[in-house]
């Protein structure tokens, strides 16, 4: 079972080094009324780990860390007020930005479950023993992943079904799958 790069698979792809010091957790979609809340999309299993946060990191390249000064829920989305955004057009100023915590502070995982950016760089072989190449990022969708793994020739798409991965071997660091009809080019 995966866990997203942020802590939960939804939308968007994962193609980032592979010792990031951040997961995201969440994306601002837009402000939410005119004092300084905005919405948020969750990206992780755990919405309610909102109400937990003092602070966040904000943005995708250089995080900056600001205070959490509020958290409510509202249908499938969080409302949160962040210190120091106290109108519409403040809260405007992070649209689009990601929502992140550091990497010790995530969620921890079950026996067998890991962050799709753990997967970034592992050999892909055929369970035919064929190399395929090197996952080099992850697509995440709303029914499953999808890898992408460029190999000498081609680049291919494989997606993230128990009837195509069969293992994951990060001590090996090696992924084995099983084509099935039609997956190569």
């Amino acid at each position: 079972m995966t866990t997203g790069q942020n802590e939960h698979d939804q939308g968007g792809s994962v193609g980032y080094s592979a010792e990031p010091h951040f997961l995201v957790i969440g994306e601002i979609s837009k402000p939410h009324g005119v004092r300084g809340e905005v919405r948020v999309i969750p990206h992780t299993d755990l919405p309610e780990r909102f109400t937990w946060l003092e602070s966040v990191y904000v943005g995708r390249t250089n995080p900056r860390r600001i205070a959490v000064e509020g958290v409510r829920f509202h249908k499938e989305l969080i409302l949160l007020k962040l210190a120091g955004y106290d109108d519409r057009n403040a809260a405007e100023l992070l649209r689009g930005e990601w929502l992140q915590v550091p990497e010790e502070e995530a969620i921890p995982l079950e026996e067998g479950e890991y962050f799709l950016y753990q997967l970034i760089g592992l050999d892909v072989v055929a369970s035919t023993g064929e190399h395929l190449g090197t996952l080099v990022e992850v697509l995440e969708t709303g029914a499953n992943n999808v890898f992408i793994v460029r190999g000498p020739e081609r680049e291919i798409l494989l997606p993230d079904t128990d009837e195509v991965v069969l293992e994951i071997d990060f001590d090996q660091n090696r992924m084995t799958v099983f084509l099935l009809p039609g997956l190569l080019p």
